[in-house]
């Protein structure tokens, strides 16, 4: 066998078929784009089209409610605490926040805050400084000896300013209303 004598193998190379070269090609006239109209032209992007019928995404009913301002929780369990403080990940004397729990391996990355889940048991005391914790596992820290500090959340001006004003205004129309006869 030589160089010049290699071959793909048969039906490896489909040719293109070639379209607007006349009607006897099969593939002439329109070149396979039917008719005329909008979807005859270059750039069509027509997304859910149904010719007149109701589209499936007009059809669909809508569910749910996404807020704008939502924030994610990392979630760890006071038994996934334990048993990285076990492995020697965390130091049980340090406080604990979500930056020593990532750095520690405990945690991927660092979300919008981080949840304490009260699945399992901690034998150690730890100083915990999160977002939130639930009744069981703040029981369960306090049990232990550890100490929760929760993070509040951050109030900008704007909407303290903006609380202030409909504050004021509901006791103003408070004021105004007369009192209920006894």
């Amino acid at each position: 066998m030589r160089l010049n004598e290699i071959k793909d193998v048969a039906g490896a190379r489909k040719v293109r078929v070639r379209i607007g070269r006349g009607i006897g090609s099969g593939m002439g006239k329109t070149g396979g784009r039917g008719g005329k109209g909008q979807t005859a032209r270059a750039g069509v992007a027509i997304g859910g089209f149904e010719g007149g019928q109701m589209p499936l995404h007009r059809r669909l009913p809508k569910r749910g409610f996404r807020s704008m301002d939502r924030r994610r929780f990392n979630e760890i369990s006071l038994a996934r605490l334990q048993a990285a403080i076990d492995a020697g990940q965390l130091d049980a004397g340090q406080p604990v926040n979500a930056a020593v729990l990532v750095s520690a391996g405990v945690l991927r990355r660092a979300l919008d805050g981080v949840r304490v889940l009260g699945d399992g048991e901690l034998k150690a005391k730890l100083d915990l400084t999160v977002n939130h914790v639930t009744a069981s596992a703040r029981t369960a820290i306090e049990k232990a000896g550890g100490r929760i500090a929760l993070i509040e959340r951050k109030v900008l001006p704007a909407d303290e300013a903006k609380r202030a004003k409909t504050a004021a205004k509901k006791a103003k129309s408070d004021k105004k209303k007369p009192a209920a006869e006894e």
